[in-house]
């Protein structure tokens, strides 16, 4: 049935109430400029002010000032007043462009957190915490906000600054290119109290790069580089065997090198274990002996050799070495299948640059795990994606680490002050470290915050499986969302978690009696899958413990004081990695033969 007259009538006087309204938008602060403009001239040419008239002055200022002269009449109550107008609603605009997009165009999502939902993460909550945890802060007078927590990012739309404290443990899942180094991994460095340790499988523009000279400045940067992606000099070597004369300190040794070859899907077949077994049993007994890790090799080669035997025997280990007897002497196809097992998992040893910085050398300082937790220092540790037992190596160093830095917090009462930040970047490639879901349970309660980073959800869930990645996500008590989630579960999952609101549906139908409006209220998600997924750069979502969801602006180290600083020292450092490349492959006159 086509709309009454009267409908049509309702939609002419709505129009009219409209135009009624825009006009009178206008016209009264335009009139009220022009009297006040007009009283300004009237001042300035020695005419008298005039009473308050705005209409009149507005229509007719000739009247209002009636001994001034046409030209100032024009200029002050005609032309001054619309550009005053026209500069106000250019003002206007821009306010409130800025009050509703503080962060480069991006639509601002309603009914997520605000300030109050995620007080503990404020300025004023984040402060008091750190003077709770950390001694060395209870009587000073003003904090850095540096030394209360981890800057995170500001609350979208806001100036209002995220931190987590220093008893948090986080995940960040961000796809690749969407923030994850430049807006948390460098950030963090530069803004640590304490040690820092960072694990990475890219040097030249990256994190590497850009902290390296800032961190130079807080304490001893330590790099371990044995795949050479930096092509850094090897100014320091480290032992892993250090902490391998315990058979729970081999296991987790060969834990690390089994965690290398093989998903987390398979550790748990007949060869993996067995050679894993093997493995531990050998670095024991090196490590028992005071050898060098690459001992085990040659041992390796040889299963007849019965000097691993003998070292577990004068130790007291007669029932490890009796494991290792029977193996040995066991069927000799399972025997050389094992055996062959342990060899490919330790195959990075081989490798003579590898090996060197694993093993004692002249005049080379070595790291020590112990005295680093009570430094200020730095430690990178730099791997190639799918490294092998090289990324092995890595992931040991930094569990001994952390196993250093809990034996410390244990003896300073509980916790370190200041605390130790790990950023384990890039740990499904080159920081495998198998327990890691287990050690989230109570590293931030003693001081140690880890910061694991992921591409996607689905990656942890390939090296610590499904029970594993999730008993991380859940110990987790900050994760971070940045863009590029294409996963649907996860996505839809996330969600989930956001929740729903009321949202007001307005619907009209028209009638004979004219049009009518009714308002009814449904739910429907805050975030939908679809919208996280398309999660603009610059932007992440937080969950925190107890808090509601809240949406981030992230901050990258480019855009904040100093990054001219940083920028040319990362310049530089990329320059020289440049040049070491080059050099280290130029081709020498040997390889060009001699000349005819």
């Amino acid at each position: 049935m086509p709309p009454s007259s009267s409908s049509s009538n309702t939609d002419g006087y709505d129009l009219v109430l409209r135009l009624l309204l825009g006009v009178l938008a206008v016209v009264v602060p335009l009139s009220h400029l022009a009297w006040l403009s007009g009283n300004i001239t009237a001042y300035l040419t020695g005419t008298s002010w005039a009473p308050y008239q705005p209409t009149n002055a507005l229509l007719h200022p000739e009247q209002v000032w009636s001994d001034a002269g046409e030209t100032s009449l024009l200029i002050g109550a005609r032309i001054v007043p619309v550009l005053l107008l026209l500069a106000l609603g250019v003002g206007a605009g821009v306010l409130w462009a800025r009050h509703n997009n503080r962060s480069g165009g991006r639509k601002k999502i309603t009914d997520m957190a605000k300030a109050r939902d995620i007080e503990p993460l404020m300025a004023k909550a984040i402060t008091d915490k750190a003077r709770s945890l950390r001694p060395s802060l209870k009587d000073s007078k003003h904090i850095d906000a540096k030394d209360t927590g981890i800057l995170l990012g500001n609350l979208q739309g806001s100036r209002h600054e995220v931190r987590m404290g220093f008893e948090d443990v986080a995940v960040a899942i961000m796809a690749p290119r969407s923030g994850k180094t430049t807006s948390l991994a460098i950030p963090s460095m530069l803004g640590a109290p304490g040690p820092v340790l960072l694990t990475s499988n890219k040097a030249a523009g990256d994190a590497f790069t850009t902290a390296y000279e800032a961190r130079a400045q807080a304490g001893v940067v330590w790099t371990m580089d044995p795949q050479q992606i930096a092509h850094a000099a090897r100014e320091m070597w480290w032992n892993p065997l250090a902490s391998a004369t315990t058979l729970d300190g081999a296991n987790r040794l060969a834990g690390h090198f089994l965690a290398a070859s093989v998903d987390a899907s398979q550790q748990g077949d007949f060869w993996s274990k067995a050679g894993s077994n093997i493995l531990s049993q050998l670095l024991l007994a090196a490590a028992l002996d005071e050898r060098p890790i690459t001992d085990i090799m040659q041992w390796l080669a040889f299963p007849a050799d019965r000097t691993p035997l003998d070292i577990l025997r004068d130790h007291d280990f007669a029932a490890v070495a009796a494991q290792l007897k029977g193996t040995v002497e066991g069927p000799p196809e399972t025997r050389d299948g094992i055996y062959e097992t342990a060899r490919q998992y330790a195959s990075a040893l081989l490798n003579a640059e590898i090996a060197a910085w694993v093993t004692p050398q002249k005049d080379v300082p070595e790291f020590r795990p112990e005295q680093f937790v009570t430094s200020t220092d730095t430690l990178f540790l730099l791997s190639k994606d799918g490294g092998g037992g090289a990324s092995a190596l890595i992931a040991a160093c930094a569990d001994s680490v952390m196993r250093a830095a809990t034996a410390q917090a244990e003896r300073a009462g509980g916790r370190l002050d200041p605390p130790m930040l790990a950023i384990l970047d890039e740990a499904a490639n080159v920081c495998k470290i198998s327990d890691l879901p287990d050690l989230y349970s109570h590293l931030g309660s003693r001081g140690i915050i880890p910061i694991t980073i992921l591409q996607s959800y689905r990656q942890g869930q390939k090296v610590w499986g499904d029970a594993g990645m999730d008993a991380m996500w859940s110990a987790s008590t900050v994760k971070v969302i940045g863009s590029g989630i294409d996963d649907p579960d996860f996505a839809d999952k996330l969600s989930r978690l956001i929740g729903d609101h009321d949202v007001e549906t307005t619907s009209t139908s028209h009638s004979e009696s004219g049009k009518s409006t009714s308002v009814s209220m449904r739910q429907e998600r805050i975030l939908p899958a679809d919208a996280i997924r398309a999660l603009p750069k610059g932007t992440a979502l937080c969950f925190a413990t107890g808090m509601r969801a809240a949406m981030l602006d992230l901050r990258p180290w480019y855009r904040e004081p100093g990054a001219e600083e940083l920028s040319a020292a990362s310049a530089r450092a990329s320059q020289a990695i440049t040049a070491r490349a080059v050099a280290k492959h130029a081709p020498t006159q040997s390889d060009l033969g001699l000349a005819t």
